[in-house]
């Protein structure tokens, strides 16, 4: 399954974002989901920039947090995994 955004799409599995997007804490696994071979891949071609411009065009963070580019890949694959499962 695909989630499109702006600048680009990441492809995970249903069962992938339903891991990662869930009621309580996703922290541990949306960092587990990020270093997935093929999540990892995929932001690795995706780059930093693109990441970091389409979380900006969110608002919820600032330019200091939108410096760390780890947390860039965890925000865009909760989002990636929360729009899959909402089907969008």
């Amino acid at each position: 399954m695909f989630a499109t955004f702006e600048r680009f799409e990441l492809e995970m599995t249903r069962a992938q974002a339903q891991a990662a997007a869930h009621q309580g804490q996703c922290d541990a696994d949306v960092a587990a989901l990020t270093k997935h071979w093929r999540i990892a891949k995929q932001l690795d071609q995706i780059g930093t920039e693109p990441i970091r411009d389409e979380l900006r065009e969110y608002g919820a963070w600032d330019d200091e947090e939108l410096s760390d580019d780890g947390q860039n890949r965890h925000r865009i694959v909760w989002i990636a995994a929360t729009n899959i499962n909402e089907g969008n």
